[in-house]
């Protein structure tokens, strides 16, 4: 299949590099130097000590030269998304399959609820300002031909054209309506045959729920501390924040009629047993890059409000590593938590 990885980064180009080394037709959108590396000598992944190159990758800066595709992986962080929606509509053939990899809330998450939970069928058709300022991308993107994926794996850039995985290999699949379609099975079997993990779901709302349960408390704690996910979760004071964040996520994900289907205490064991991994917020942090916060925090407090939640001290470290993320942008610095020698 022709498979268009729309932001080539740690998840984008580690999907990008076993799905061209399994056979399919990959092109990858990328920038700069990471670009620039691709072209000269492939995507390199490295992942159980082994080095998987795909040379034979189309990379480019844009996505009007690729033309219509099987399925498009949308894996640029929420708010990169506006500024390609506009080239989107290039990669769409008739039959083509948008799967979204974003952490977080999806712009789409109340479209297409089919038979989904009645609490969310409350708010059907509802934007979420906080990940599609004045429903843009609602408008721009036909939810018919959107699949919903969750991104498991944990991985980084190492170096301009070189992936490392972490750990994990989970990506599943699901369609918004819940369906049991032929095109969810046809992408699942895809990654499948990569080497991924991709069962199809029948509420791939709850599952989103379950990874950014973790992400909404982590991530940002991680990038305002610089610690890893080990250290979060070792550490008492870290653990306990992080446990009353995820109470307040969970009551919010409830009143939309969402279960969790680990408990509180399992989903931190689980983010612990990661090791000393920085999350791709604290990776931001120290390449200098605006934080994606507005998927993981900012429209959790939105839903919050729409559902008359309390939810304080999401609201307090929302405040915070938004502050720090404004001071990234203005200052135009990277802040690294660099060992004394």
């Amino acid at each position: 299949m022709k498979v268009c990885v729309v932001g080539a980064g740690a998840i984008g180009g580690f999907l990008g590099a076993r799905l061209a080394h399994a056979g399919q037709s990959v092109s990858l959108l990328a920038r700069g130097s990471h670009l620039a590396a691709i072209r000269a000598d492939g995507l390199k992944l490295i992942q159980d000590g082994e080095t998987i190159i795909a040379e034979d990758v189309v990379a480019t800066d844009c996505l009007a030269e690729l033309g219509a595709q099987d399925v498009v992986l949308l894996a640029l962080k929420s708010h990169q998304i506006a500024a390609v929606v506009g080239q989107l509509p290039g990669l769409f053939g008739e039959d083509t399959v948008l799967v979204t990899l974003q952490n977080g809330i999806p712009w789409w998450y109340f479209q297409n609820l089919g038979g989904q939970s009645e609490c969310a069928s409350d708010y059907a058709g509802r934007t979420i300002d906080s990940v599609d300022p004045g429903g843009v991308l609602a408008r721009a993107i036909d939810p018919n031909g959107i699949l919903g994926c969750v991104a498991y794996p944990a991985a980084v850039v190492a170096a301009p054209g070189v992936i490392r995985h972490i750990e994990g290999i989970r990506f599943p699949v699901g369609e918004l309506n819940g369906a049991d379609s032929e095109r969810a099975n046809r992408v699942a079997r895809m990654f499948v045959e990569a080497g991924f993990k991709s069962p199809v779901l029948a509420d791939i709302r709850a599952e989103i729920w379950l990874k950014l349960w973790g992400n909404l408390c982590f991530n940002p704690i991680s990038a305002l501390s610089h610690g890893t996910l080990e250290g979060i979760c070792r550490f008492p004071p870290s653990r306990a924040l992080a446990a009353t964040m995820m109470r307040e996520a969970q009551a919010v994900a409830e009143k939309l009629g969402i279960g969790f289907r680990v408990t509180l205490e399992r989903r931190i064991e689980g983010a612990e047993k990661v090791g000393r991994h920085k999350t791709s917020m604290l990776q931001d942090v120290e390449a200098g890059k605006p934080l994606e916060i507005d998927g993981m925090l900012g429209a959790v407090i939105e839903l919050a409000d729409m559902t008359a939640t309390e939810v304080p001290a999401l609201r307090a470290i929302h405040a915070c590593v938004s502050l720090l993320s404004d001071t990234i942008v203005k200052e135009r610095v990277a802040i690294w938590g660099r060992p004394l020698n």
